[in-house]
């Protein structure tokens, strides 16, 4: 395969953490350093480049991935900052479909976080290759290495440390370079980094941490390995050429540490991206055999849309081949062309108009109507469908309307339009109280976009108290029920009879098998029976909630020479797995999620006994330096309004964060 040597000079990649770890941070003083921005944007003072949303500076949190590009060393840096809260994690998985790598950045104190998992288990659905940023060095309790423990325990990876920090907490002034063996040093005000000597009192551990380093990357890379049995030692390209192949099959990780706030470490951070992260080219093609090369037919995956007041924004990663304004492109998941108006390179808000986009690169473009987060737009002669990113199920639920009757038209509009940026809102309307549901993937999530509209869209709605998406599943099922679909009313009539089993599964995958021997029921039919069941699972029998986990077998059935059609077994199936779900033993099943509180020692008895009235299983407490971190698995519908409570039981010094856990039975 022909490569373009130009896309070896592009690194696309996406910042993760936990909320409040740093990420927005970072982002910031890579776009100073490179010289994309003047001034350090800082998430205090609301001056962020990437959080320009009014919310995001309001909050003080990351809401919506915004991408920026910058240049350093010779190479164009596509970035994209991601949110940290657990609402927003499908903001992180669209961005995650596109990226080529990652930094994640860690809290020097509080190591890997529950989203911090999270966000570590989505790149590595996605096969994108990382380096760790442990963040904020200077803070009191700042500890390198028991961050670098906690990377290896809970992340399952191997941690390699090419840095040894200068000075602890509020002494940290800069790190060792443990490749190099050069020290970088960051004085207050200097506009530039020192390149020392190791200092005399760590020249031995770094001797020695270097040492253990290249003991780690030999065992793991082969010619690392022969040329340390060779020399007892690996030359500094060897090491540096190990730690990227390491870094792109996601054997090990490289750690980097430093500290945003106080502009220590950046620099080392962004040569190890240049460094270490991939280009787009030594990616595998992606799912459709698309090659990273300029001149192929040209193919890319829009993975964001955004309505501004100036139209129609489509964020793309360009895959294959090169766009040009004025160019006409096939969206091949809606089944229509589309010409593009504009091409822009993107600086968060703010966007400068290009003539081309080319194998590499991420823009977004003006100009199609229709295209949604996950289509795929090609050349129309040469088609091509790229998987789509996954969207998670909402799982709390909010109804809205519109407080005047002549805005309802609007509100139904804006929210089309919500939905249509953000694929994890869903809107419907409820067919018992005709109320408009909007669902989201929690509190916050539904919140802000309900005050998205407000001050967006000029609305003023009033909204219900939260509800949580059940589910319903089999506990003890049927089998042998039997069902004759018969329908005679003077024309061509329908016919189908079918015998199916129902027995729960160990997951919540729903499963079809058929044991039908003899050419009983036709392959077709029994296709067709799997489609009736599967579009009874949409309402359950305890109260309308999808069901989930269930097994059906078809066992038999028979044919009618003249009647019998693909509908008439579709009807049949959906029929019989609704009688056997009525006949089963059904259990309603709540979403739960895992919560991590952090509160003085002195609170935590309260904060115990409040977690059992809310039907919450405690499983780890510890207490380090007068801190105590509780984690629970809790149902999310006792979640509402626990931010509050918390901050009454602790004097406002608790914390929580959560992550879903999954569907439980409903507990008493």
């Amino acid at each position: 395969m022909r490569t373009d040597t130009t896309t070896r000079s592009v690194r696309n990649l996406g910042i993760l953490a936990h909320v409040d770890a740093g990420k927005t941070t970072v982002t910031e003083r890579f776009l100073f350093l490179t010289g994309a921005t003047h001034k350090r944007g800082e998430v205090h003072d609301g001056t962020t480049v990437t959080d320009f949303d009014p919310q995001e500076r309001d909050r003080g949190i990351t809401i919506f991935a915004a991408a920026v590009s910058c240049d350093w060393a010779g190479h164009r840096i596509n970035l994209i900052d991601t949110p940290g809260h657990v609402d927003f994690s499908d903001e992180v998985e669209r961005s995650l479909r596109v990226l080529d790598g990652a930094v994640a950045v860690f809290d020097a104190v509080a190591g890997v976080e529950p989203q911090s998992e999270t966000v570590w288990r989505q790149a590595d659905r996605h096969g994108v290759p990382r380096i760790a940023f442990v963040n904020k060095l200077d803070r009191a309790g700042a500890e390198l290495d028991a961050a670098v423990a906690s990377i290896r325990d809970r992340l399952g990876t191997v941690p390699l440390p090419v840095q040894l920090p200068i000075g602890r907490e509020d002494g940290f002034t800069g790190v060792v370079d443990l490749v190099r063996m050069r020290a970088y040093v960051w004085a207050d005000g200097a506009d530039a980094f020192a390149d020392l000597p190791v200092p005399d009192d760590l020249r031995d551990e770094a001797r020695h941490r270097r040492r253990r380093l290249e003991e780690t990357v030999a065992e793991l890379h082969p010619r690392a390995l022969e040329e340390f049995c060779e020399r007892n030692a690996l030359s500094e390209d060897v090491l540096t050429s190990a730690l990227r192949d390491l870094t792109l099959s996601g054997e090990a990780v490289v750690v980097l540490c430093g500290s945003a706030y106080r502009d220590r470490g950046i620099e080392p951070l962004l040569d190890a991206v240049v460094a270490y992260l991939p280009a787009p080219s030594d990616m595998p093609p992606v799912r459709g055999e698309v090659p990273a090369d300029p001149e192929a037919p040209f193919t890319a995956l829009a993975f964001k849309v955004n309505a501004t007041a100036t139209g129609r924004m489509t964020y793309l990663r360009v895959y294959a081949g090169t766009l040009g304004k004025g160019d006409t492109v096939l969206d091949t998941t809606a089944g229509r062309t589309e010409r593009i108006a504009r091409i822009l390179r993107v600086q968060a808000d703010r966007a400068t108009e290009v003539e081309s986009a080319r194998a590499g690169d991420i823009v977004a473009v003006v100009g199609p109507k229709s295209a949604r987060a996950g289509a795929t737009l090609c050349a129309p002669d040469a088609p091509v469908v790229l998987e789509p990113p996954t969207t998670a199920d909402p799982v709390v639920s909010v109804a809205v309307e519109a407080r005047r009757g002549t805005d309802t038209g609007r509100l139904a509009a804006a929210l089309a339009r919500m939905t249509d940026e953000d694929p994890s809102l869903v809107v419907r309307s409820d067919p018992e109280t005709g109320q408009t549901v909007l669902s989201g993937l929690g509190e916050l999530h539904l919140e802000v976009a309900v005050e998205k509209l407000r001050r967006d869209r000029g609305l003023e709605v009033t909204v219900g108290r939260p509800q949580v998406a059940y589910r319903e599943t089999v506990a003890k099922g049927v089998t042998g029920l039997l069902h004759r679909h018969v329908k005679q009313d003077g024309g061509a009539g329908q016919f189908a009879h079918v015998v199916i089993d129902v027995e729960p599964t160990e997951n919540e995958e729903f499963v079809f098998a058929s044991t039908v021997t003899g050419g009983r029921v036709p392959q077709e039919y029994v296709r067709a029976v799997e489609a009736g069941c599967r579009d009874a699972l949409v309402e359950g029998p305890l109260g309308g909630h999808p069901v989930t986990g269930v097994r059906v077998t078809l066992t038999d059935g028979a044919t009618h020479p003249k009647d019998s059609s693909e509908m008439a077994f579709r009807t049949a199936g959906r029929f019989a797995l609704r009688e056997a779900l009525r006949a089963s033993v059904m259990t309603l099943l709540e979403p739960v999620a895992e919560v991590t509180v952090t509160v003085p020692a002195e609170s935590v008895g309260p904060v115990l006994g409040d977690l059992a009235a809310r039907r919450g299983r405690v499983t780890d407490s510890t207490i380090r330096s007068g801190t105590a971190v509780v984690s629970a698995t809790v149902p999310l519908a006792e979640l509402f309004g626990y931010a509050s409570r918390l901050r009454g039981r602790t004097q406002g010094r608790g914390t929580f964060t959560t992550r879903p856990a999954g569907y439980e039975a409903l507990r008493g």
